[in-house]
């Protein structure tokens, strides 16, 4: 893997700077030029919206943040420690940034709190009863501690999808990242995730959120990136981003998607 800035000092964290910094992100897929020389950081307690066409390279460069997807070059920090470096223990800092994904990806072989707790008492080391403890506050967070003993295949998408907000934070990430939540959703139960959602956001949690859901973008985001063929196009606050969006390709892509969005998700 390319390392363009090894040489360069680490950025002294704190408060005040990024909790996460994405530094010239290159991918391919063969021939494929997915993220193109990405740029981008996340301050703590913020709420960053990645929106674009199908295709943009959004879930790539949310894959790239935790490694899911190894960068072909540039760097990706969380705090002060740069993710890619060559001797960086990945997998215990990934323990730190939350993941939750399209389709769920719950194991469908245990039940509801046993997918809370598997992870909490076999990487960081939870006692049982810890663990369940903290699973049932995360539940109870999401509004399903009464499907706590029930199997995950009786469970409907966007209960699964409460589940895996839950089992997330029930590793007490300092960062959460959302790959299209809602994508694999039907429309009438979209809601009750966005609303976990927007509770985790009033409660300060960092989160990066990739979405094509248009009023989640406008009215939770803290800055919204807009991505276009593998390079952020355009970012701001969202009020500037859906009033006076500057680039002709953000005007594009906003003109098409609001015309049939709902004013409240």
């Amino acid at each position: 893997m390319a390392d363009k800035h090894a040489s360069q000092a680490p950025m002294a964290w704190g408060d005040d700077q990024p909790l996460v910094r994405v530094e010239g992100l290159r991918k391919s897929f063969g021939s494929l030029e997915v993220l193109k020389d990405i740029n981008m950081w996340v301050m703590p307690g913020e709420v960053v919206t990645i929106i674009g066409a199908s295709g943009s390279g959004k879930s790539t460069l949310l894959r790239c943040i935790n490694l899911l997807e190894s960068p072909d070059a540039g760097q990706v920090w969380f705090k002060d420690v740069n993710l890619t470096g060559p001797k960086t223990n990945v997998n215990a800092l990934r323990e730190k940034i939350g993941m939750v994904f399209q389709g769920f990806n719950l194991f469908a072989n245990m039940n509801v709190l046993d997918n809370c707790t598997l992870a909490p008492v076999t990487l960081k080391k939870m006692s049982k009863t810890e663990a369940e403890a903290e699973a049932m506050r995360n539940l109870d967070a999401v509004g399903l501690t009464q499907f706590a003993k029930s199997p995950v295949t009786s469970l409907s998408g966007g209960q699964k999808q409460r589940v895996a907000i839950a089992r997330a934070l029930c590793m007490k990430p300092e960062v959460m990242l959302f790959d299209e939540p809602t994508s694999a959703l039907d429309p009438e139960i979209v809601g009750e995730v966005l609303n976990v959602m927007r509770d985790l956001a009033a409660q300060g949690m960092t989160m990066v959120v990739v979405t094509h859901e248009m009023a989640f973008a406008k009215n939770v985001s803290d800055r919204v990136v807009f991505m276009d063929k593998g390079v952020i196009a355009e970012e701001g606050r969202p009020q500037d981003i859906f009033t006076h969006p500057q680039h002709p390709r953000t005007r594009e892509f906003l003109a098409r998607y609001l015309e049939d969005e709902p004013k409240e998700a």
